[in-house]
């Protein structure tokens, strides 16, 4: 079976490159077409409805968001490809989007391809489209809203919601404030990049913590925080200073 594919790419050297990596070392796609603006890659996924399209997020007529605004149908796998670490790369983490930097390496691209297929059959990408969509539009960390999978489906969790994580081999739980467990087979290194810049703070190597979710923190028996689940997470003797710092500076 070959999977319809479009590359929207308004760089010529970056299309062709691309082009002769998906034909000679991606043999389940088939390039239905390609697309070097915005009107014309709309016009082109909303006839062939693709089922993998190549998005390149600057383009001299705007950027592939405005595409993915504009579109009729979302029912696609959109792998997003850039030339640098572009602002909203973080938005596309967040929503479990891939995404690749130009220059293309070929094995980035394979492992892209294989999970692209692999996420078709679970027909997710809409709901995928629409939570990137959503996190770009939000200015603060409040809204930001983070997709999780799971063996039963897709959850998507504002951060706000979320007031720990917890690692267990190479899984993780999140612990929510409405007391829900969520459990994803990733591990914590990955949310730790993540959310790292969103008052998350890795406090001992199988916990990640929400600092605005700490009631409070204590010095006994070597430190350790108490968070609004009233859970008790020991603090990492490496992390002691870092944590106490960065304490301190949200108090000034």
């Amino acid at each position: 079976m070959k999977y319809k594919t479009i590359i929207v790419e308004d760089e010529i050297m970056s299309l062709e490159f691309l082009k002769t990596l998906v034909n000679e070392f991606c043999t389940e796609l088939q390039i239905i077409g390609t697309a070097s603006n915005v009107k014309d890659a709309v016009q082109l996924i909303d006839m062939h409805s693709p089922e993998i399209v190549f998005m390149d997020i600057e383009m001299q007529t705007g950027t592939g968001f405005d595409v993915l605004q504009e579109i009729k149908e979302r029912n696609f796998h959109v792998i997003f490809t850039t030339a640098f670490d572009h602002y909203a790369i973080k938005a596309i983490k967040f929503s479990a989007i891939d995404y690749l930097l130009k220059p293309i390496n070929l094995q980035e691209l394979q492992e892209s391809v294989s999970k692209a297929i692999l996420a078709l059959s679970q027909q997710q990408q809409e709901s995928k489209i629409k939570l990137l969509i959503k996190n770009l539009e939000r200015s603060g960390k409040e809204g930001f809203s983070v997709s999780l999978s799971t063996s039963e489906g897709i959850e998507y969790i504002k951060l706000s919601q979320i007031i720990r994580l917890e690692a267990n081999g190479p899984y993780t739980t999140f612990f929510t404030k409405n007391q829900k467990k969520i459990m994803v087979s990733k591990n914590l290194k990955e949310y730790e990049l993540l959310l790292s810049d969103h008052d998350f703070f890795r406090i001992h190597n199988s916990y990640i913590i929400n600092l605005n979710e700490i009631n409070r923190m204590t010095k006994a028996d070597g430190g350790y925080v108490i968070m609004s689940d009233d859970a008790m997470i020991a603090i990492s003797p490496r992390k002691k200073e870092q944590f106490v710092r960065l304490m301190s500076q949200r108090l000034v």
